[in-house]
């Protein structure tokens, strides 16, 4: 194996790490017009100045919170460079990944990621800026190795940051040299100094179809089924057990202040065991969404189970909508009860929506 600087690390560096937030998608729509507005009459020769006309186009409409324009100017910088880092757009502003307008245009969560992982598999260039190309494509260069080695640990995730890809000719790593670049990680103490990049990078993981972390270690979900079970909810996500009881309590005593008992939310009827069921799945849910109150329903296990697999949702209404593949007989046998109206809310309606368009119908499919 060459030797090589192993200072040339995997350079990834965020300013949004929520890829669906506002700001994000306001900054990459700006970036995008920029280009097609500058490579309107021919191919376009990168200019500093139109570089300058964008950050103060972007900062106009998503103002920093620093008083000091070059710190503004900074942030606006790295949000831009974010968008060709993770290959939404080319350096230089020559053009822009074919499936970028698609991802911007995109209707559901699902969907969206769906486009964000083939977009970051096929062109993200961590090293890359605006006014730098740069040819390693590490996402490639690690799913590539996740293949050849079956999963990653973490400290292997954070050792591939060092790798010099051009030196590598296949494409990955096999297990010997894997090894061999987390020994050098441990003796550079890269885990201490790079914090925020190895930050980056996990939490970038995390947001891509079809591979998951299993108790720190990266797999291909596939794989991780086989090993696991097929319900990896439970495995790769804990409850705090403090603030889920809190949060099941809440919803017992919002039952109870409209039956002056803990009724089922949809079937009115006291059973001895409520479910709190969560309407924005806890899985897909930040700390915030995950123990509140209003993205909660009381529910008996029938109902639960049927809504948390998608087979049933909620109108506005709160009448039940039925999944096509439902047998008949279970439908006749709950059709007559709706989610009761008076638990019905600004806030609940927006989970319920994300509910109708990400879970119903399809969480049986691909969770």
């Amino acid at each position: 194996m060459s030797e090589q600087n192993y200072e040339e690390y995997w350079k990834l560096t965020l300013e949004y790490t929520d890829f669906n937030d506002e700001n994000f998608f306001l900054t990459l729509k700006m970036v995008v017009d920029k280009i097609d507005e500058l490579n309107q009459n021919g191919i376009y020769v990168y200019n500093p100045g139109d570089n300058k006309e964008l950050q103060l186009a972007i900062l106009s409409k998503l103002p920093k919170s620093s008083d000091n324009l070059n710190n503004q100017l900074g942030s606006t910088r790295k949000a831009i460079n974010q968008c060709i880092k993770l290959g939404f757009v080319n350096p230089g502003y020559q053009s822009y990944h074919p499936n970028t307008r698609e991802y911007l245009e995109a209707k559901t969560i699902r969907k969206r990621k769906t486009i964000f992982s083939k977009i970051v598999y096929s062109n993200a260039k961590f090293n890359s800026s605006v006014t730098t190309f740069h040819n390693w494509n590490q996402i490639t260069f690690l799913i590539d190795t996740l293949v050849e080695v079956g999963k990653l640990t973490k400290e292997e995730i954070i050792a591939l940051m060092l790798v010099d890809i051009g030196n590598v000719k296949k494409g990955y790593l096999t297990r010997i040299e894997l090894n061999h670049y987390v020994i050098i990680a441990n003796q550079i103490n890269f885990i201490e100094r790079k914090y925020n990049q190895i930050g980056y990078l996990t939490n970038l993981l995390r947001k891509l179809d079809d591979i998951i972390f299993v108790k720190n270690e990266l797999y291909f979900t596939e794989d991780a089924k086989q090993i696991f079970g097929e319900n990896l909810e439970i495995t790769t996500r804990k409850r705090n057990p403090y603030l889920h009881l809190i949060y099941k309590n809440q919803l017992k005593e919002e039952s109870f202040s409209v039956y002056q008992i803990e009724n089922c939310m949809v079937e009115k009827l006291p059973y001895p065991t409520l479910i709190a069921s969560h309407i924005k799945p806890f899985i897909k849910c930040d700390e915030n969404e995950a123990y509140d109150v209003n993205n909660g329903i009381l529910l008996s296990r029938n109902i639960d189970s049927l809504f948390d697999l998608g087979y049933i949702t909620f109108s506005d209404a709160g009448e039940i909508i039925f999944a096509t593949k439902l047998k008949q007989e279970v439908k006749d046998f709950i059709s007559n009860y709706s989610l009761d109206n008076r638990f019905i809310n600004a806030k609940r309606l927006e989970y319920l929506d994300y509910h109708r368009n990400e879970v119903f119908e399809k969480r049986y499919i691909y969770a």
